[in-house]
């Protein structure tokens, strides 16, 4: 600004405080100054949104703890501005690549009465819980059962229901008839964990393959980690680059070798082994049929492969029901992989469904799940069952991984965590 062109230079100075909204008119220069190539001559600046001394986003650096308080305003800074950024365009590369191969997106229910992993960390929805007379919940007057529980049956939905926890049982519905598909949305966990890799709401990619086994499964998913670090490389190179100098120095070597090297596979029993050989001394030390932890994870994928490296036939005990039993241990395992990437751990979790009926009936019985909750998953083996598999992919770790951002609440706009639904 060139103080002679403004009549009220001075009382113009005194509005442009940080966070003020302002219209400018002028000339793009080059810059006579260091650290920016342009710059804009002005010859006038209208004030369009004033912020007073008050705007908490200052001229200093500010912690992201702070800034998860104010999760509207953050957006406005440097980091946050730029995890949007990257967001958005690994959103983008998540459709663009299945679209390209030919799958269907499928739009899976966000309230359900089927428990996918059978973990019970679920959020209830209910319309029972009454109001008094001055807004108040009076869980007094519940419907009852003779046992005394409650009597869902005059709920909303006629039954328990809840926030889902995947997507994954309604997509294989879909690719029984469609092959190819996948999903793409919002998922809940109603787990009273407060680390910096867990979220009470996140996001889930889920495809689903028909006539695809294990090995079809840990394939497609590599190119599509791979297809997304690429896409976002080469779309969002200056946001890459700022958290490659602020954030994680390693962040753009630790990219390219991920999309220019295979990733390793190992099988499970192969990766305890490692562990227990390794004379790295953990906090949790490791056995066979412990799942595996973090410090774990990252040992294999940071220490000794220096890569993503994918964990497969883990053992039947500590996995999901719908996993297909290995012919050659006679159950023992199940084909079920995870891939670990250096940095986050657990990337990618999936499996080759059990597409045999006894087999899956004989595993819901062993675990005391109902038959009759999962009737209509159960026609899905009666009626031209076919082999297939999938995998599901945690957004924000996708993200967490190409920003180098540490803790996740920090790469979804508004995290949702126990003892915080603000904003």
């Amino acid at each position: 600004v060139d103080a002679k062109d403004f009549g009220e230079y001075e009382e113009l100075m005194k509005q442009l405080g940080t966070g003020t909204a302002v219209a400018v008119r002028g000339d793009v220069v080059r810059s006579q100054g260091k650290g920016q190539l342009l710059e804009v001559l002005a010859r006038e600046v209208r004030v369009l949104g004033e912020a007073d001394g008050s705007y908490p986003l200052q001229k200093k650096r500010h912690s992201m703890e702070f800034l998860r308080s104010i999760a509207h305003l953050r957006p406005r800074t440097n980091s946050i501005g730029a995890v949007a950024r990257v967001r958005s365009a690994l959103a983008h590369a998540t459709h663009s690549f299945f679209q390209e191969r030919g799958f269907v997106y499928v739009h899976s229910p966000i309230i359900t009465s089927s428990d996918c992993e059978g973990a019970g960390e679920m959020f209830r929805v209910t319309t029972l819980l009454p109001e008094n007379s001055e807004g108040q919940t009076t869980p007094g007057n519940l419907p009852r059962e003779e046992d005394g529980g409650v009597d869902f049956s005059q709920d909303f939905f006629g039954k328990g229901t809840f926030l889902t926890v995947s997507g994954q049982l309604s997509a294989e519905a879909y690719a029984c008839a469609l092959s190819d598909v996948y999903t793409f949305g919002p998922t809940f966990r109603a787990e009273n964990s407060n680390t910096t890799r867990h979220l009470a709401e996140f996001w889930m990619i889920e495809p689903e393959m028909a006539f695809a086994d294990l090995q079809d499964d840990m394939d497609n998913a590599e190119a599509y980690i791979q297809f997304c670090i690429s896409y976002a490389m080469k779309q969002c190179k200056a946001d890459l680059e700022f958290f490659n100098k602020f954030v994680d120095t390693g962040l753009l070597s630790r990219m390219q070798t991920m999309i220019q090297e295979p990733f390793a596979r190992v099988s499970y029993t192969e990766a305890v082994s490692i562990l227990q050989k390794s004379g790295h001394k953990f906090e949790f030390p490791v056995a066979w049929g412990d799942d595996l932890a973090t410090e774990h994870e990252r040992f294999l994928a940071e220490k000794h492969f220096g890569r993503p490296v994918f964990v497969f036939n883990y053992p039947a005990s500590i996995k999901a029901f719908y996993m297909r039993e290995n012919e050659e241990d006679d159950g023992r395992t199940v084909a079920a992989m995870d891939l670990l990437v250096p940095g986050i751990g657990e990337l990618v979790g999936g499996s080759q469904r059990e597409e045999r009926l006894d087999r899956l009936e004989k595993k819901m019985e062993l675990l005391s799940l109902s038959k009759e909750g999962y009737w209509w998953y159960l026609d899905l083996r009666r009626y031209g069952s076919v082999p297939h598999s999938g995998y599901g992919v945690g957004f924000e770790r996708l993200v967490q991984c190409v920003t180098g951002m540490e803790n996740i609440r920090d790469v979804i706009p508004f995290p949702r965590h126990p003892g915080s639904a603000e904003f």
